[in-house]
């Protein structure tokens, strides 16, 4: 197993109760798990092992703390040193490079989450503001508490969200009307309006009912076999973007190899003996 000990930003758990589920909790509590660039960096860093460990079949990301999961970008620092502070008479086009790349090192960062081979649930409570959008869009599966705000918050900044949200939520829902007032308007909604329009699968009483119910959710994936799992979230992820027809083809080419694991008959022998299986890590 990979060395863990050396995350800075972030908690990292395996759970006794959950055999092979990693649990991520963003460890900011003081500043309401706000995100600043060493944060996004270590992000990427993290889900990236993550995503190799055999070790690891599904994880949780949660945030600590009782009050926000996270509340997005920490504009107070990115203001005073990062890329929003100003940069003088530089160049407009040598400008616009540096943003460019800066921008699409910080796009990577979150989709680490959706690149990540073993299936991530996003587990959300109090404030999930801008940046916790882009990040619950890049997740497989969403749940959160009934105290839940969220926004897509950017355009009370000054921007066009940049980071994922404009691209993934409208395929999250499938109601660009929806997602198009949320995203103009900035405005909260809530746990409901979530549930409703289809942006979480569930909704939990509190945040302790929320990371158990989350946990046992990733605990019921991590049991299954892993190269199954693994080419589900690959299948889903690719077909999405492309039409039925390419999506059953690359579902024949990867499957022609995926069903010769092992796992099929060892599944299906379990079926008929009546016992659960169990799997070799991939």
């Amino acid at each position: 197993m990979p060395d863990y000990s050396s995350i800075k930003h972030f908690n990292v758990h395996f759970p006794a109760e959950h055999q092979y589920v990693a649990h991520v909790e963003i460890n900011r509590a003081d500043k309401m798990n706000a995100f600043f660039e060493a944060m996004w960096l270590e992000l990427r860093s993290l889900f990236d092992t993550l995503s190799a460990d055999p070790s690891v079949r599904a994880i949780v990301l949660s945030g600590a703390g009782p009050k926000a999961f996270t509340t997005g970008l920490d504009v107070k620092a990115a203001s005073e040193g990062g890329v929003l502070s100003a940069e003088g008479d530089a160049d407009t086009a040598r400008k616009a490079a540096h943003l460019r790349r800066y921008i699409g090192t910080f796009q990577d960062c979150i989709t680490a989450l959706e690149r990540c081979e073993k299936p991530v649930i996003a587990a959300m409570h109090g404030f999930a503001l801008g940046l916790a959008v882009d990040m619950a869009t890049a997740c497989d599966v969403r749940l959160c508490a009934r105290d839940v705000r969220f926004a897509v918050k950017e355009v009370d900044i000054g921007l066009a969200a940049d980071i994922g949200t404009l691209s993934r939520l409208p395929k999250v829902v499938g109601n660009y009307g929806w997602v198009k007032e949320v995203a103009l308007s900035a405005r909260m909604f809530g746990a409901e309006e979530a549930e409703k329009v289809g942006f979480v699968s569930r909704v939990f009483g509190g945040k302790e009912e929320l990371v158990k119910g989350a946990l046992e959710v990733a605990g019921l994936i991590a049991s299954k076999s892993p190269v199954a799992v693994q080419g589900t979230k690959d299948i889903l992820n690719w077909s999405r973007d492309h039409p039925v027809n390419e999506g059953l083809r690359y579902t024949a080419v990867w499957n022609s190899a995926a069903l010769q694991t092992n796992d099929v008959p060892a599944a299906m022998l379990s079926g008929i003996q009546k016992r659960k299986p169990t799997f070799e890590k991939l």
